[in-house]
């Protein structure tokens, strides 16, 4: 038999026919594995899943990851969240299920199967922080009462358990600290400030910042993320994380909309309004462990990622 058969895996991916989810199913579509795709599809679509749809090796099932699932798999990508304020806020409750509860359902999984399982976290695990950049070491500065605690508070607890099953049960963990990503398959009312401004300046509406736009942000193209993704799946046992991810080249908010204007030949304005509760003043990771680590960085510029976004969310004017 082939090369190919003998490093076929089954693999899971939680959340795949979302944002990030998709993009990673035809990444381990394109290397060779058979996979299965869960999602409620409360935030994910099945339009971003139409290519991986065509592949024989695809499989979707309609789950939600609050319910235990029995399914015999290699290896569980844990994806399954909704990521923007806008999606998360709408029902806190369920948030803070996805991430505590989705967390146990799989971890259990992977305990059962003896499967490596690779968690989605967030860098909003660091809060409004005190430190910047933010390396790993860092414990944050999160309210654990605020509208935003359901996601904050839902992925520092999925985190813990991360860890617990890891020491209890030797259990092979990945745990990710996402950062801002963008690109092709957003959802264009996802509330993010890339999408906003993007959506914003193609149709001629006002740019609207919340504050002074002096709070940053630092931006990761997304297949600049699933690379990350994949090199530190397949890194040895003992790089557990939690590992950053993301791009360290800071930028105003304000510089995003002037940009957003500009690639967009766009007439908009710039509108001010009042900051949201709990909003962070600065974002950037430290990503000297996944440069040492991964040999891993981005390497897709704002300007030429969000030229990729733009054309993509014109479908939507």
């Amino acid at each position: 038999m082939s090369r190919l058969y003998y490093s076929r895996k089954r693999v899971m991916v939680t959340g795949g026919a979302g944002f990030l989810g998709s993009h990673l199913i035809d990444r381990l579509l394109a290397e060779g594995h058979d996979v299965l795709c869960v999602d409620n599809l409360f935030t994910g679509s099945r339009d971003n899943l139409v290519e991986a749809a065509k592949n024989p090796n695809f499989e979707f099932m309609r789950h939600d990851v609050t319910w235990p699932l029995y399914v015999e798999v290699d290896e569980i990508w844990n994806l399954a969240c909704p990521a923007s304020p806008i999606h998360y806020q709408h029902d806190p409750v369920q948030t803070t299920k996805t991430s505590v509860h989705g967390a146990i359902n799989m971890l259990g999984l992977a305990k059962r199967l003896g499967a490596r399982i690779f968690q989605a976290s967030t860098s909003e695990v660091y809060g409004d922080p005190h430190v910047h950049p933010q390396p790993e070491g860092y414990w944050g500065n999160v309210n654990p009462i605020g509208p935003r605690s359901c996601y904050d508070e839902g992925k520092r607890c999925a985190e813990t358990l991360f860890f617990d099953y890891h020491r209890q049960h030797g259990l092979d963990i990945k745990v990710a600290r996402i950062f801002n990503t963008y690109g092709p398959r957003m959802h264009p009312a996802d509330g993010r400030v890339v999408s906003n401004f993007v959506m914003q300046a193609l149709k001629g509406e006002p740019i609207t910042i919340y504050g002074d736009g002096s709070q940053t942000r630092s931006f990761c193209f997304v297949d600049d993320l699933i690379e990350g993704f994949l090199r530190f799946m397949k890194a040895p046992a003992e790089v557990t994380g939690p590992m950053n991810l993301g791009n360290p080249s800071e930028f105003t908010i304000l510089e995003l909309a002037e940009m957003a204007i500009r690639l967009t030949g766009s007439g908009s304005t710039i509108v001010r309004q009042p900051l949201p509760a709990d909003d962070p003043k600065q974002r950037q990771p430290d990503i000297a462990l996944a440069r040492k680590a991964l040999g891993w960085q981005p390497t897709v510029p704002l300007e030429q990622g969000l030229e990729r976004t733009i054309a993509y969310f014109k479908q939507f004017t």
